[in-house]
C-alpha cells in the first residue's frame, strides 16, 4: 500500500509523509482520542499515524482473513440458531436438551454476534483521520464490542458450570438438582453482566484491527483478562481432577477380584454409594462418561478457544502499549546503538513516503504475528460449528423430517385387527373374535395367540372354548427380600392356637366358588 500524500495535505503541518500534526485537529474531538498512534518530534509539533492503525502494521491480506473469519460466524450462527430452535420445538427425547447445554449455546451465539454486526453495518472504523472510533462515537462499535465481551465471559462461565457439575457428580456423588440448576443461573449469567458492567466503564472498545472493536489496553488487564484467566484456570484445574479421579479409578479397578463386584453395579440405596468397590465405581464413571462425552468435548474446545484468545489479546496490547511508549519518549540513538523497534519502524515509513510494504518486516517486530491472529479469529469462529456437531443427534434430524411430514411418522400404538367393527353389535367381535368365533390373529405377532387355545392344549385338558385362568389354585411361595435378613419362624412357645377362641374361620370349608370371589 502507498499512502496517497494529497489526501490529508491540509493537516499535514510540519510533519513528514505519512504523518500529520495533530495540533491541526484540536478542535475536532469526535472519537476515541486515547486511540491515536502519535510522537512528539519537536516542542508543539507532534506527529500522528493515519487511521486505521492495521492499515500500516499489517499486510493487505489481514483484512480478507479478517472478512473470512466473519462469513464463518455466519454459519456458525446458523448452526447455533438451529440447535435453539431444535431445543424450544422438539420433544426432549429428540434432542436431549438441558438447561447447561441450551445456556452455553446461547453464550456462543452472543459471542458471534460480535463479528456478524460488523459485517452487515460495514461501519467506518475512523471518526477523522489520526482518531479511530470507539463505543462513544459509534453505535456498532459499542453494540459489538460488548457482544464479544459478553460472549466470552458467558462462554467461560457455562464451561465452568458444566466441569463444575462433571466434577460434582464423578468425584464426589452429588445428585444435581433445583439447588445447582438456580445457582448455575444465576452465576452463568450474573458473572458476565457485572464483568461487562466493570470492563465498558473502565476500560471501554475500540476498533483495534479490523471492523470488531475490542477491549482497550487501557486498565484491561485489571478488569477484563485477569478476571477471565482466573475462571479459566478453575474450570482447567477441575475438568483435569475430574480425569486424574477417572483414571485413578480405573487404575484400581483392574487390580479388584472380589467377586461381589460382578453384580450389580450401582447401590440400592443413594446412601450407599460409599460403599462400592474400585470396579462397581469404575462402571458407574463409565456410565457417566459414556453419557456426557459431548460435554465434555465442548468444554474443552471452548476453554482452550478462549484461553487462547485471551492470552494472545493481552500479550497484543502489551506490545501496542509498548510501541506506542516508545514512539513517544524514544529519543535518537547514540552512535553505535540500535534504533528502538518503533522509531526503526517509523523512519522506515518516512524514508519510502508512505509505503509499508518494504516495512512490514520491521512492523513484525511491534505486534502479534499475523498467523496466530488468524488462527485466533479462525478457532473463534468455529465454536457454532463445532456445537452443531457435538450436540446434535441423528435423532433430532428425524425429528424435523417427522415435523415436516407426519404422514412418514411410524407408528408405534398398538391396533386391533378387527377395529373396522369396533362399533358393532356383535357379541362374538368382542376381544378380537372373528366371525366364525376363531380369535384373529394379531397382524403385529401373528406368531402370538390371543385368546384360543392350541389344538394341544386341548387335547391336554379335555376342554374347547374359552376358559377362565386359575388364579387361585397354585400357591404363592415366599421370596426373601434382596436386604432382608429374617425368615418365617414358627410362633414362640409351641402354643396350639383355637381357632373358636379367637372367632376365626374354621379351616375346613365346603366349597368355595372362585369366581364368586371377584364378584362386587
Amino acid at each position: 500500500m502507498v499512502y496517497d500524500a494529497a489526501v490529508d495535505a491540509a493537516f499535514r503541518g510540519s510533519c513528514y509523509i505519512p504523518f500529520l500534526q495533530e495540533e491541526l485537529y484540536v478542535n475536532i474531538t469526535n472519537g476515541y482520542l486515547p486511540g491515536r498512534i502519535c510522537t512528539e518530534v519537536a516542542p508543539n509539533i507532534t506527529c500522528c499515524l493515519p487511521c486505521p492503525l492495521t492499515d500500516w502494521l499489517y499486510s493487505d491480506s489481514f483484512y480478507t482473513v479478517t472478512n473470512a473469519s466473519s462469513w464463518l460466524n455466519v454459519v456458525g450462527l446458523v448452526c447455533t440458531v438451529f440447535l435453539l430452535v431444535s431445543f424450544a420445538i422438539l420433544p426432549v427425547e429428540k434432542t436431549h436438551r438441558h438447561y447447561l447445554s441450551i445456556c452455553l449455546v446461547i453464550a456462543i451465539l452472543i459471542m458471534q454476534l460480535g463479528f456478524v454486526i460488523p459485517l452487515g453495518a460495514k461501519p467506518a472504523q475512523c471518526a477523522n483521520s489520526i482518531t479511530p472510533h470507539g463505543m462513544e462515537s459509534s453505535i456498532t462499535c459499542a453494540l459489538s464490542g460488548a457482544f464479544l465481551l459478553a460472549g466470552g465471559w458467558c462462554g467461560i462461565m457455562w464451561v465452568f458450570m458444566r466441569a463444575l457439575a462433571l466434577h460434582l457428580q464423578i468425584c464426589w456423588q452429588v445428585v444435581i438438582g433445583r439447588a445447582f440448576m438456580w445457582g448455575a443461573l444465576a452465576g452463568g449469567w450474573g458473572v458476565p453482566a457485572i464483568a461487562l458492567t466493570i470492563a465498558m466503564v473502565f476500560s471501554g472498545v475500540s476498533f483495534r484491527f479490523g471492523e470488531t472493536c475490542y477491549i482497550n489496553y487501557r486498565n484491561s488487564l485489571a478488569d477484563f483478562w485477569i478476571p477471565l484467566l482466573t475462571f479459566s484456570g478453575l474450570t482447567v484445574i477441575i475438568q483435569f481432577t475430574t480425569f486424574g479421579y477417572c483414571i485413578k479409578v480405573y487404575w484400581v479397578s483392574l487390580s479388584d477380584s472380589c467377586n461381589t463386584t460382578n453384580s450389580s453395579a450401582l447401590p440400592s440405596y443413594l446412601n450407599d454409594v460409599v460403599s462400592l468397590t474400585p470396579r462397581q465405581a469404575y462402571r458407574r464413571i463409565q456410565r457417566i462418561v459414556e453419557l456426557q462425552w459431548r460435554g465434555i468435548a465442548v468444554v474443552i474446545i471452548i476453554i482452550v478457544d478462549v484461553m487462547f484468545f485471551a492470552v494472545v489479546s493481552t500479550m497484543h496490547n502489551n506490545q501496542i502499549k509498548a510501541a506506542d511508549v516508545s514512539m513517544v519518549t524514544g529519543e535518537p540513538a547514540k552512535l553505535g546503538e540500535p534504533l528502538d523497534p518503533s522509531v526503526d519502524w517509523l523512519l522506515c515509513l518516512v524514508t519510502n513516503k508512505g509505503d509499508k510494504d518494504p516495512c512490514l518486516d520491521k512492523s513484525a517486530k511491534l505486534i502479534m504475528n499475523q498467523a496466530i491472529i488468524t488462527a485466533v479469529l479462525v478457532l473463534l469462529s468455529c465454536n457454532g460449528i463445532w456445537l452443531l456437531l457435538l450436540m446434535s443427534r441423528v435423532s433430532m434430524f428425524t425429528g424435523w423430517y417427522y415435523l415436516a411430514k407426519p404422514e412418514a411418522k411410524p407408528s408405534v400404538e398398538f391396533i386391533s385387527a378387527d377395529s373396522a367393527r369396533a362399533y358393532s353389535k356383535d357379541p362374538r367381535t368382542y376381544e378380537m373374535l372373528a366371525s366364525n368365533g376363531r380369535d384373529v390373529d394379531n397382524p403385529l405377532r401373528p406368531d402370538l395367540s390371543v385368546t384360543t387355545l392350541t389344538p394341544a392344549v386341548i387335547s391336554l385338558t379335555g376342554r374347547s372354548g374359552r376358559q377362565m385362568p386359575d388364579y387361585f389354585s397354585c400357591e404363592a411361595k415366599y421370596q426373601s427380600p434382596t436386604h432382608s435378613f429374617s425368615s418365617l419362624r414358627p410362633p414362640p412357645g409351641g402354643r396350639d392356637w383355637n381357632a373358636a377362641a379367637t372367632h376365626a374361620p374354621s379351616a375346613h370349608r365346603g366349597h368355595v366358588d372362585r369366581l364368586s370371589i371377584n364378584k362386587c
